[in-house]
C-alpha cells in the first residue's frame, strides 16, 4: 500500500475522535437499552433528589411516540457509527448527512435535558454521558468537515 494512503493526514486525525465518541455513545446506549428492557435496576447511579437514573429512565417522558428513548439513542449511535467508519469518510457526499444527523441528535439532547431538569426534576448520569458524547460528536464532525474543506476547496 502506498505510504501516502497510510499517512496521518489532518482529515484522518479529525475523524478518529468522531468515531470514538460515536462508539462510546453506542456502548452506553446499548447498556441503557438492556436496562430498559430487563428492568434489573443495575443502573449504577446514585438515587438522590437530584441524581436519579431510575426516576429519569422510567418516567413518562422516557418514551417518544411509544418508543423508548434508549432505543432511539441506540438507533442514532448505530447509524452515525456507520457514517463515521473510515470507508464512509471517503465519500464527501455523506458530509452533509453526518452534520445533519449530529445536529438533530444535539437538538434532541437539548430537549431531553430540558425534560430532565424541568419535568422529571432529576438527572441521569448515564443519559448525561450520552448527551456529552452527542454534543462532542457534533463538534468532531464539524471539525472534520471544516478540515476537509480546507484540504479540498470547493
Amino acid at each position: 500500500m502506498p505510504a501516502e494512503l497510510l499517512a496521518e493526514t489532518p482529515t484522518r486525525r479529525a475523524s478518529k475522535p468522531a468515531l470514538g465518541f460515536s462508539i462510546l455513545g453506542l456502548g452506553i446506549s446499548i447498556y441503557l437499552t438492556i436496562e430498559h428492557f430487563s428492568s434489573s435496576k443495575l443502573l449504577a447511579c446514585p438515587e438522590s433528589a437530584t441524581i436519579n437514573c431510575a426516576k429519569v429512565t422510567t418516567s413518562r417522558w422516557s418514551h417518544i411516540f411509544g418508543i423508548p428513548v434508549a432505543v432511539l439513542g441506540l438507533a442514532f449511535f448505530l447509524a452515525i457509527s456507520l457514517l463515521l467508519l473510515p470507508v464512509a469518510w471517503r465519500e464527501p457526499r455523506l458530509d452533509r448527512a453526518r452534520v445533519m444527523a449530529c445536529a438533530v441528535g444535539t437538538v434532541m439532547v437539548l430537549y431531553l435535558v430540558y425534560i430532565e431538569l424541568f419535568q422529571v426534576n432529576a438527572i441521569c448520569l448515564w443519559c448525561t454521558a450520552v448527551h456529552v458524547c452527542t454534543v462532542a460528536l457534533l463538534g468532531a464532525v464539524l471539525w472534520h468537515t471544516s478540515t476537509v474543506r480546507i484540504e479540498r476547496p470547493a
